[in-house]
């Protein structure tokens, strides 16, 4: 969803998030996260080892990024676009 559209009084599904469309909800199903709240205590960085494991091939790094920006929101920051956390991706991946 378009972080200008999220309302946190209604998070019921995963597309209800921010940056979350079909296709990412379907990826993080295949992890096991069924609902937003399942995203407590979730690191990013695991999550994107974990999707690359389950698919075979490592992940597009702005994944990252989209994972990134919904834990965030899930602990309290507020929406933002997914490519605000380009920056801090790249740290974390920094060889």
């Amino acid at each position: 969803m378009n972080p200008d559209k999220v309302d946190r009084n209604r998070l019921e599904k995963l597309t209800d998030l921010p940056n979350i469309g079909p296709a990412i909800a379907a990826d993080l199903r295949l992890m096991g996260i069924e609902r937003p709240s399942d995203l407590a205590g979730q690191s990013p960085l695991e999550l994107y080892h974990k999707l690359s494991t389950i698919k075979g091939k490592r992940q597009d790094p702005c994944l990252l990024d989209v994972l990134i920006s919904i834990i965030r929101f899930m602990e309290g920051e507020e929406p933002h676009p997914w490519w605000m956390y380009t920056e801090e991706r790249k740290r974390m991946l920094k060889p």
